[in-house]
Parts: structure tokens; C-alpha cells; sequence
């Protein structure tokens, strides 16, 4: 028997269980959708900054929030622009339940914030906004 790992393109197999500590949902309270945004918070990020999040174990912040370089990877790209969560699973080439969870966690440590999209029933209908753009026209 060979003690050698046969399969290359497996790539790391226990990374995602160990980034989330072995959670699969968030403790933030809501479901995080795929299509909802993820917003970095304006807050200078610095320790001790006015305006900064709480490190880990001060104030709100869990005492057992420990950032990994996913979390800082998601937050640098949020900073850059807004990034639905399925983009961000495609682009940092994660699951999405792993984003998920690293999402919650970002939420907890106030670092980013979640829009969620709007559901299909608080859209307005379409013959309204037909009717807005023809009076509109007829202006």
C-alpha cells in the first residue's frame, strides 16, 4: 500500500470545513441570499481608529471571531465595489455556503453589511411603470 495521495485535483479537502470551524449556517440572524450585496462599511479598519469595529473580544465583536485571509480577501474586494455573494464565491473560488458563513461572520464583526435583494412582490407592477413612462412621454 502506498502512502501517497493518488488524487492531485482534489485540492484541499478539509480548507472549507476549517475555515468555518465546522459551521454551515451564519448567527446573523437572516438568511444570506445568493444575490445579495455585500457592502464594506466605511468605518476606518484600523485598530483603535475612530469609527473602527470592535477587535475581537471588545464591545460587539464575538471574542472568538478570528479573521482568516478569506475574510480579509472578501472585505478588500467589497471596498472596491458592492459584490453579490455568488460573485463572491466564483471569484475567491469557494463554496457558496462557505461565503455564506464568512459573510455572517464579516456582518457580526461589523466590518460589511448585507442588502438583500427585493422580493418579487414589493417590485411595482409593470403596467404601472408603463403607465409612468407613457405620461412621461406625453409631457
Amino acid at each position: 500500500m502506498t502512502d501517497r495521495w493518488f488524487d492531485d485535483a482534489a485540492g484541499p479537502v478539509v480548507r472549507p470545513y476549517a475555515m468555518t470551524r465546522g459551521r454551515t449556517r451564519s448567527a446573523t440572524a437572516g438568511r444570506i441570499d445568493l444575490v445579495a450585496l455585500v457592502i464594506a462599511e466605511t468605518a476606518d479598519a484600523r485598530p483603535g481608529a475612530p469609527g473602527a469595529p470592535a477587535a475581537p473580544g471588545e464591545g460587539g465583536a464575538p471574542a472568538d471571531a478570528v479573521l482568516g485571509p478569506e475574510h480579509l480577501d472578501i472585505v478588500a474586494r467589497c471596498r472596491r465595489a458592492p459584490q453579490p455573494v455568488a460573485e463572491l464565491a466564483a471569484v475567491l473560488d469557494l463554496p457558496v455556503g462557505v461565503v455564506r458563513v464568512l459573510v455572517g461572520d464579516l456582518v457580526e464583526a461589523e466590518l460589511v453589511r448585507v442588502t438583500r435583494p427585493v422580493p418579487p412582490a414589493e417590485l411595482p407592477d409593470e403596467r404601472v411603470l408603463r403607465d409612468v413612462i407613457n405620461g412621461l412621454r406625453s409631457l
